[in-house]
């Protein structure tokens, strides 16, 4: 393959960073592809934690195949790491073998790197360049700059709903108001997040695996359940499988104590988080996600959870899929407050619309005068 120029050498090394999705995280999802005379000589992407990043795996592939990388250029989809973390700082490679130039898609906002990479390589003599696709390379890591950049995840809400708005009749019937093909897409989703995060409503109301399935992935998501008054039931099916994070605000009583420490023996941990109603803390919730190293969170959850969540300011971005139905009455989406003028809506904008089989998926993200947004 002929690489004639920085977009396309970059429009590679994306395509690389897309084959680690599932497995980089808390890291984020790089690529790198090694150019010289216009010729793909080397290529990798980040493996999972602890392993290559995944400059070193280009680097790895180009010896493998007899290529001399010296005077080549590497195109990566963020800044080269220069810290030593859980593995040695990717600059220092990069150096070693005598690159010629590094096009970078995009600076690292992590503050233990932050621009010292590309200055360390500049300074050995090498030619250095950022901002090459840099929207595309933000989209693919936005969770990991949302953490770096406010300590906390970023969280994608995801629900499905007919043309009228209603996710299900009054009667809680919902399966299936979208089609295959949505809910395929939405398993997509799932799997690409770090955590799915739903409330105890749910959990009572539907009984959920919440799991990714149908869509081949090295790792479930952790799951976390928002669950005020340690109300779920010790079989749910939520439960099962790995285990989940449960928060609450409190745990009283001898048979909460002795539900919780049943959960405890099981492998579930109960995380105290109430606020001042007694209820879980939501924006303290998201900070102490971001502090496990949570990138995205995935929420599928009730209209009243769903509703907290969006009026504490910890949505980021709606993932919506709306059917091509009319239901006439039922269960909504979100349970808000209507406002007392039109002015104080909740605004977004719309960053993608396309048609999934017979249904529409929007993507619409809030305003930054509701929501920090990166």
């Amino acid at each position: 393959m002929q690489i004639k120029t920085d977009t396309e050498g970059m429009a590679l090394a994306l395509e690389w960073a897309a084959k680690g999705m599932y497995i980089t995280a808390p890291n984020p999802r790089i690529g790198c592809v090694i150019v010289k005379d216009g010729e793909v000589i080397g290529a990798g992407h980040t493996q999972p934690a602890g392993q290559a990043h995944a400059e070193i795996q280009a680097l790895r592939d180009a010896a493998a195949r007899g290529n001399d990388v010296r005077g080549a250029t590497a195109y990566v989809t963020l800044e080269p790491c220069s810290h030593y973390g859980r593995t040695p700082p990717c600059s220092n490679a990069l150096v070693q073998a005598g690159l010629g130039r590094v096009v970078a898609a995009m600076g690292d906002p992590n503050p233990l790197v932050s621009g010292r990479g590309m200055a360390q390589l500049e300074a050995a003599g090498i030619a250095v360049e950022t901002g090459v696709l840099a929207d595309q390379a933000h989209e693919l890591n936005i969770g990991f700059f949302a953490r770096m950049r406010r300590g906390r995840p970023w969280v994608r809400l995801k629900t499905a709903a007919s043309l009228d708005g209603f996710t299900a009749l009054d009667s809680g019937e919902s399966q299936w108001i979208t089609g295959p093909e949505a809910r395929a897409d939405g398993h997509a989703w799932r799997a690409r997040a770090c955590a799915i995060l739903t409330g105890i409503g749910t959990v009572k109301a539907d009984d959920p695996q919440l799991t990714v399935r149908g869509i081949a992935t090295p790792r479930q998501p952790r799951r976390v359940i928002v669950d005020s008054r340690l109300e779920i039931a010790l079989d749910a099916r939520i439960l099962q499988g790995e285990p989940c994070w449960i928060v609450a605000a409190a745990v009283d009583g001898e048979a909460a104590e002795d539900k919780a420490a049943r959960l405890r023996a099981a492998g579930h941990e109960i995380v105290l988080l109430p606020n001042a109603s007694g209820k879980v803390d939501l924006p303290a919730l998201m900070l102490e996600l971001g502090r496990r190293e949570i990138n995205e969170v995935h929420v599928e959850a009730g209209s009243k959870l769903n509703a907290s969540l969006v009026r504490e300011g910890c949505v980021d971005e709606l993932l919506v899929y709306l059917a091509p139905s009319l239901i006439g009455a039922g269960q909504g989406m979100f349970a808000l407050a209507a406002p007392a003028r039109l002015a104080d809506k909740y605004e977004l904008r719309f960053h993608d619309c396309r048609q999934v089989g017979a249904d529409l998926r929007i993507l619409a993200r809030f305003h930054s005068k509701h929501h920090d947004q990166t």
